[in-house]
């Protein structure tokens, strides 16, 4: 079978009508799967208008519930989408209206041709309602990538920065304040320098530079600690096969220092440093530059970001942004696609929903 080309207008969210999954589908189902890095779930309490024989679930809304779940599950594993190529369900027991339904979906067996997946309708007591094996056509449509800051975002590590600034221009007679490290938390080193000491030779920035570096890395170096919520996210985004990088104002260096006992660097298809672009954030330039060696245009790219410098950078690059309050409040970060207050709080299939 040849998938028919699916041409969606610019600007257009691909998913707000369908009836399974729409927010904007009046008479849809409006279901909410959340994905764990095993399986898919969702709840449903089906009401009058979604029954058959009298106080009983129509067995198409059944079946549908069972198709929505599963196409997620197809969804979860990196593909664009995946269109149902055949299905065989067994109703086992009557769904009654007003009892919550809970619907799990995983996938079976995934091959270049067909992605096979397995749903199971239970209600609350563990009853099950009904089970279906299901294949899906995987569609080839554009990839989704995520692309992350490091510091503050992936690694709690605002105090050794802070620390480290603090220390290195205190020898130059500078008495750095935490208010002016929050202004400045997120871009490159040499803009930071030039901004608090004014024009200096070329030479002397790099020196000032490095200077930090080496006494953050003797700070953080086997101290820094994941924020919660990221080790999860990214394990499951790596079992997806999703592209993901890194776009860090910081040097390389310092990556290397803190990614071994974090065990980061298996996550990252591709690496974009301060040093490797000529403008710090909110330039848009590392994203584009991180985009660009995964291959994913920049629409369907997510940066997830914690700074105002970061978020600006992420928008101005045309991509969604995720922005977590770790070390900025809300209201700075208000022109995020979505902010949030830990990224425990993020699903996969959240982010799927977004571009």
């Amino acid at each position: 079978m040849e998938l028919p080309g699916i041409a969606v207008p610019s600007g257009e969210r691909t998913l707000e009508h369908c009836f399974g999954c729409g927010e904007d589908n009046p008479i849809g189902l409006k279901l909410r799967p959340v994905y764990d890095g095993e399986k898919v779930f969702a709840r449903f309490t089906p009401g009058e208008h979604h029954q058959g024989w009298y106080n009983v679930t129509h067995g198409g809304i059944v079946y549908s519930i069972l198709d929505e779940i599963t196409a997620y599950a197809v969804l979860c594993t990196g593909l664009s989408f995946g269109v149902t190529a055949k299905s065989e369900i067994r109703f086992k027991h009557v769904a009654p209206t007003n009892a919550t339904l809970l619907a799990t979906a995983w996938t079976t067996k995934i091959t270049s041709r067909l992605v096979e997946t397995h749903g199971r309708l239970e209600l609350e007591d563990g009853t099950v309602v009904a089970e279906v094996d299901s294949a899906f056509f995987p569609g080839k449509g554009e990839p989704r990538a995520f692309l992350w800051d490091m510091d503050g975002v992936i690694i709690d590590s605002a105090e050794f920065h802070y620390q480290s600034w603090h220390d290195t221009l205190a020898t130059r007679g500078v008495d750095y304040t935490e208010e002016q490290f929050r202004s400045y938390f997120g871009q490159r080193n040499d803009h930071v320098v030039r901004e608090i000491l004014g024009t200096l030779p070329e030479a002397e920035v790099a020196a000032i530079a490095n200077e930090k570096d080496v006494r953050y890395r003797e700070l953080a170096s086997g101290k820094a600690s994941a924020f919660p919520g990221v080790m999860k996210l990214l394990k499951i985004m790596k079992k997806g096969h999703y592209p993901i990088a890194l776009g860090t104002s910081a040097p390389m260096g310092d990556f290397t220092a803190i990614s071994g006992g974090l065990g980061l660097s298996d996550f990252f298809d591709a690496i974009v440093c301060g040093p490797d672009v000529q403008e710090s954030k909110p330039s848009p330039q590392i994203y584009l530059r991180a985009a660009e060696k995964l291959g994913v245009a920049p629409a369907h790219c997510i940066v997830f970001e914690d700074s105002p410098h970061g978020v600006a950078a992420a928008k101005n690059g045309g991509m969604k942004c995720v922005a977590i309050t770790n070390t900025h409040p809300a209201e700075s970060l208000r022109s995020a696609d979505k902010v949030v207050s830990s990224l425990e709080q993020v699903d996969l299939i959240e982010l799927i929903r977004f571009i």
